[in-house]
């Protein structure tokens, strides 16, 4: 067999796998993502007291940590959320993520943002077993994303915010438009959910759904 024989070959089973790779979809495992709390160090203090430093007790991904600390977040009809996790490390600003069905049960209109993005979303207070903390903006309910490694995002043919569409391969069948892709180095794959959307579609946390494009 000649040389351009095997190259024509080895092309052919190339567009073949990638052809299959397209149709089939790239898989990814789900992580759910219940209500959580990000803290900035001078409101760590007010909720914790003076000094408080927040203490690890699962690591995630991206250098984040699930913190012992729990929080009560109480909405503008004085309509509360008892213990409710933190996530460390500390951040810049703090922010309040939640999902719709608890947006309901505080009575707040919270906005659906990509974390970080908190500009003229909803108000909320959180208490502390030494303070309250009160954010005139800082409520959100998370836009669903997916992280990856920079390697995982060539595999999947995406980059650092490209928006997907993702299908569950369950008795639900559910289809998820409008996902948004992260891309960093210290990232672990994973689609992130939050609890409502977790719950309608059937999936918990290790199931797999495939992005479709």
């Amino acid at each position: 067999m000649d040389k351009n024989t095997v190259e024509m070959i080895a092309k052919l089973v190339m567009e073949a796998m990638n052809q299959t790779q397209t149709e089939g979809g790239f898989p990814v495992p789900v992580g759910v993502s219940a209500r959580h709390v990000h803290l900035s160090k001078e409101h760590v203090e007010t909720l914790f007291g003076k000094g408080y430093e927040l203490t690890q007790k699962k690591e995630l991904m991206g250098g984040q940590y699930a913190a012992n600390e729990l929080v009560t977040i109480v909405g503008i009809k004085l309509r509360a959320i008892e213990n409710v996790r933190i996530l460390g490390p500390v951040r810049k600003a703090s922010q309040v993520e939640i999902s719709s069905t608890d947006a309901i049960k505080l009575g707040i209109k919270a906005p659906i943002r990509e974390s970080g993005d908190i500009k003229g979303s909803a108000p909320i207070a959180i208490v502390g077993p030494k303070g309250v903390v009160y954010l005139e903006e800082g409520c959100i309910i998370a836009k669903r994303h997916i992280h990856m490694s920079p390697k995982d995002a060539a595999a999947a043919g995406v980059k650092d915010k490209d928006v997907v569409a993702v299908q569950a391969d369950n008795e639900r069948g559910t289809i998820f438009r409008n996902v948004s892709i992260r891309v960093d180095e210290s990232f672990t794959l994973e689609m992130h959910l939050d609890t409502d959307e977790a719950n309608a579609a059937k999936l918990v946390t290790g199931d797999t759904v495939r992005i479709i494009r």
